[in-house]
């Protein structure tokens, strides 16, 4: 696979232990990261656009059936990345996912940030764009713990998460925006969550933006969240549609 941008010297993190219970009975037998739409595994369209973005090094956590994926994708030599795998013998929900995964995410010191990605999402977004909010993070921006992608809500989350006014991510206000499940984070915002035991990351985020500690921007081009059997068929049908056209 043709990667595009220079090797970026930080990591990023596929989250892939979800059951991905409203996707059964496809989930029944294998995990929600390698359902197919378009031909391609979910998890693919991730690793294929951070390779493409320059992000060399992904990991990517596990529970449910994790041995599949780690024999579907293997090491990534064939997208042009390294794998790491972050196992998890429960379902760590996703502050505590990343928390466990921190040793593969950063240095020593826990001053490097990274870029976190669902699995479970299909993206357009150019994660190239984020390489200045993770320099400016690294080099002593102490008052930003998160970057967060916001997006339009779909229908299926109308009411949104969370407002922005300019750059500052808020909980209060008008036009609540959908989180997309994109963002990137400061090893600082996860020191308290205790190892190995399962948090999740609302909670953390919203202390951190009463704390005017998190910043955001909003993407109107192409997002699904692929929650659902109804929506994998969208995606689907918008990506054979789009080969049908030439790619256009």
């Amino acid at each position: 696979m043709a990667t595009h941008s220079e090797p970026v010297p930080y990591q990023a993190m596929i989250l892939a232990a979800g059951r991905g219970e409203r996707m059964r009975p496809l989930t029944d037998e294998q995990p929600k990261p390698l359902l197919r739409a378009g031909g391609r595994r979910l998890i693919e369209y991730q690793i294929s656009s951070l390779a493409y973005a320059g992000f060399r090094h992904i990991v990517i956590n596990y529970a449910y059936l994790g041995s599949m994926i780690e024999n579907a994708l293997g090491c990534g030599e064939r997208y042009g990345v390294q794998i790491s795998y972050s196992p998890e013998k429960e379902v760590l929900e996703t502050a505590g996912g990343i928390a466990n995964a921190l040793p593969l995410l950063t240095d020593k010191g826990c001053h490097r940030p990274f870029l976190v990605v669902n699995a479970d999402i299909y993206c357009e977004f150019d994660y190239v764009s984020l390489l200045s909010v993770l320099q400016a993070m690294q080099e002593g921006d102490s008052k930003r713990y998160a970057h967060l992608i916001l997006v339009n809500n779909p229908l299926h989350h109308t009411r949104g998460d969370f407002a922005l006014i300019q750059d500052r991510i808020v909980l209060t206000g008008e036009n609540f925006l959908t989180f997309s499940g994109i963002g990137v984070y400061h090893p600082l915002l996860f020191k308290d969550v205790p190892s190995g035991k399962p948090v999740k990351l609302a909670p953390l985020l919203r202390t951190a933006i009463e704390n005017k500690c998190v910043t955001g921007e909003f993407f109107s081009g192409t997002w699904l969240d692929i929650g659902t059997p109804e929506r994998l068929i969208q995606l689907d049908r918008l990506l054979n549609a789009r080969d049908a056209r030439g790619g256009q």
